[in-house]
């Protein structure tokens, strides 16, 4: 029997690149050798986004055309809304009942988002909390991986802590180890050289157009240090050089000697790596178009996806409350 993977992304706005080298590539090939369920996790968003619910309802469709346009497949995966499978929060609750206060507040990933992100109000219970309900999504279908980053370890590791102390306390091994299937992510970083988010403006979406993609691309920071077009430039310094490294492979060399030894300036080098950016992600493109043509379709997707995904929630809920109210 396939291992199941589950996975999934908040609603909070459109796609990006970061998102595709990321995460989205390796879904893709995870569907040849797991049992995958992705998805969209919408009460995850409004634990941060619950001042604009509002836009919500349209980045769940977004992210399902995109997910679909980059090759996630029904047929091969279930996808489905988060807030369609009601055990997800009833899970949540009984999780969050023997969760100890100080696993959640030293959350590395808590404190650092409390400390950087100002423009929202973040001191509510539910975002102090959103680990156990990320310890529910994937405990509920029993998963025993979870694609990640590095970075995301430790919430894995709370999931395990969780899993363990439910078992330990009710007596009954409802819930096994789930391992990390760890995605080491290219460095991508944002056109203006900060990390890659919709909130500083700084990415190439999934969705953008060839003429969008040529505008972003040319205000892309290049190598500070080359101030002229004859000045040799310095590509392992330079955004532009690392994008061509993970979208370009090929020309990464050739792109190297016409930096090192100034054959080219930095703006027809912008311009060809938005030509390469835009053959990079035309089949997407286009699968994207035509699927925007058939939202009922999508729609009918994800109404399927959250069927199975509820016969499956129902069947671990039953072993819980057994366990629990035994």
């Amino acid at each position: 029997m396939k291992k199941t993977v589950f996975s999934g992304m908040r609603p909070t706005g459109k796609l990006h690149l970061g998102h595709l080298v990321g995460a989205l590539h390796n879904w893709v090939r995870l569907q040849d050798t797991h049992r995958c369920i992705y998805s969209v996790v919408d009460w995850h968003a409004l634990m941060g986004e619950y001042e604009h619910s509002q836009n919500i309802k349209s980045h769940i469709m977004d992210m399902a055309l995109d997910w679909l346009a980059c090759g996630i497949d029904p047929e091969r995966s279930i996808i489905f809304v988060q807030s369609e499978v009601p055990e997800h929060l009833e899970l949540q609750m009984v999780l969050s009942c023997l969760t100890p206060l100080g696993w959640l507040e030293r959350n590395p990933t808590y404190k650092e988002q409390l400390r950087e992100i100002t423009t929202r109000d973040l001191q509510t219970y539910a975002f102090l909390g959103y680990p156990v309900l990320q310890a529910a999504d994937i405990l509920l279908y029993k998963a025993t991986a979870v694609p990640i980053g590095e970075d995301q370890i430790p919430h894995l590791e709370l999931t395990r802590e969780i899993a363990r102390r439910f078992n330990t306390m009710y007596g009954k091994q409802v819930f096994s180890d789930c391992e990390a299937i760890l995605t080491p992510t290219p460095r991508l970083l944002g056109l203006d050289g900060r990390k890659m988010s919709k909130s500083y403006q700084n990415t190439i979406n999934l969705s953008d157009s060839p003429e969008d993609i040529y505008s972003k691309v040319k205000n892309m920071m290049t190598d500070p240090k080359r101030q002229r077009l004859k000045d040799p430039g310095h590509p392992d310094e330079c955004n532009v050089f690392s994008y061509y490294k993970v979208f370009a492979p090929a020309k990464e060399l050739e792109v190297r000697d016409w930096c090192e030894n100034a054959r080219k300036g930095c703006t027809e080098c912008k311009k060809i790596l938005a030509d390469e950016i835009i053959e990079y992600l035309r089949p997407i493109r286009e699968k994207r178009l035509k699927l925007e043509a058939s939202q009922d379709y999508v729609r009918a997707i994800l109404k399927k996806g959250a069927a199975q995904a509820r016969e499956i929630a129902a069947l671990t809920m039953a072993e819980v409350k057994a366990a629990v109210f035994k």
